[in-house]
């Protein structure tokens, strides 16, 4: 396993900061622009791209190019790039595109750093609201606009008093939903469609589930990074690692991860 100083750490965390930043000059001027056009990347169903998603990923790979020429790639938009350092960087440029094309702002950049057994550090930025997640290589904290505070997960340990958030019904299959439902019936409340910015609400002590199917690498791993920063567990349905993509279960405490974990496996 890589082992990080705290100057690699702070160095590290420099090239996220950038790469963010580099991807909201992209991404901004297209928000809520009647100009912006949507292609879909399925031939059934719809899965949208838009200028911003490309643009974005391509300029966090400019400033990686410049600045960490040898850790490897992963992103939605323009695939993968090998590398020689063990590290390679997950991109999402805008994780929740339906939402982006909509104009409601939980739509997020999502940056991961993985060092090969999963996420070892990630941020979920949201440019719009100006608010940015950051967990990992010795940070577990949030700024927005003219305030910064650190992240911790809520100590929520009793499915009747939990807030859950998801996709579905939007994502997954109908067995997937059987499931899902069995664990919503028994929280106290469950809202909808929230995409990355869920997890972000998830460290910050706002909610305490968040249950998703259907997932990529680069939709999980900088949520991960984050709330397991902030004291949280996230696991696939069945309990093991999710920074493959798959499943994901992510809960504030051990106590209702486990209790939600029982209701997933039915």
């Amino acid at each position: 396993m890589t082992q990080f100083t705290s100057t690699d750490a702070a160095d590290l965390w420099s090239v996220a900061e950038r790469m963010a930043d580099a991807a909201r000059d992209e991404i901004l001027p297209h928000f809520r622009s009647s100009s912006l056009n949507t292609d879909n990347k399925l031939a059934g169903g719809f899965d949208p791209v838009t200028i911003a998603d490309r643009a974005a990923e391509t300029a966090m790979r400019d400033v990686l190019a410049e600045l960490r020429p040898d850790d490897a790639i992963l992103g939605e938009e323009h695939g993968t790039v090998d590398g020689t350092s063990g590290l390679t960087w997950v991109l999402d440029p805008i994780d929740g595109t339906r939402s982006f094309i909509s104009g409601t702002p939980t739509w997020g950049v999502l940056i991961a750093l993985s060092n090969g057994s999963g996420p070892v550090m990630g941020m979920i930025d949201q440019p719009y609201v100006g608010e940015r997640f950051m967990g990992g290589l010795g940070r577990c904290d949030w700024t927005g606009p003219g305030r910064k505070a650190a992240l911790g997960t809520k100590a929520t340990t009793d499915l009747s008093q939990a807030i859950l958030f998801s996709t579905f019904p939007e994502i997954g299959t109908p067995d997937q939903r059987v499931a899902f439902e069995r664990v919503a019936r028994e929280v106290k409340l469950t809202r909808y469609g929230c995409d990355c910015y869920a997890y972000a609400l998830l460290a910050a002590g706002q909610i305490d589930l968040v249950i998703e199917a259907g997932l990529n690498a680069y939709d999980i791993q900088a949520p991960i990074a984050v709330i397991e920063a902030a004291g949280g567990v996230v696991t696939q349905w069945d309990g093991s690692p999710a920074h493959d993509g798959g499943t994901a279960l992510a809960a504030a405490t051990p106590e209702l991860h486990a209790a939600a974990l029982a209701l997933l496996k039915g």
